[in-house]
């Protein structure tokens, strides 16, 4: 059963990654465009236009899986501000002070940034067509040279 599931592992990680950035995106969709029955933030407003730009476009880059560690720890970082910015001076904890969606976000996104975007990301797309061409060079380079 263990290695069924370890074998499951990168995939699992992508369908979390996916449905994360999803998520994230859909809050600064909201927020930016008024989407999903949301009202918009006016543009520059600080913090939560700039809030708000780093949900949709973080969230998409980790939904994507592309450039998942950078666009995660961005995101978590935003996350924490949120956090303790805004709900932890009303309680204590997140269930007092309505803040379990921040801690979630910046919790699931720092594990991101440790275990990497899972198996089905264009990071990995990118990266092994990038090391096919790194390997064909090199078999080029040290092929015997016909005299």
């Amino acid at each position: 059963m263990s290695t069924r599931l370890n074998k499951a592992q990168p995939y699992v990680l992508s369908l979390f990654r996916i449905v994360v950035g999803l998520l994230f995106t859909c809050h600064g969709a909201r927020s930016l465009f008024g989407a999903l029955g949301g009202t918009t933030v006016p543009a520059g407003t600080w913090p939560d236009w700039y809030a708000a730009v780093i949900e949709l476009v973080g969230g998409a880059l980790v939904l994507l899986g592309l450039g998942t560690r950078s666009a995660a720890f961005i995101a978590s970082g935003s996350m924490a501000y949120a956090y303790f910015n805004v709900h932890q001076p009303k309680g204590l904890f997140p269930i007092q002070n309505s803040g379990e969606g921040a801690a979630m976000f910046c919790w699931a996104f720092l594990l991101l940034v440790f275990t990497g975007p899972g198996a089905l990301a264009l990071d990995r797309l990118f990266a092994r067509g990038g090391s096919r061409a790194a390997d064909e060079e090199r078999k080029e380079q040290s092929a015997p040279v016909a005299v």
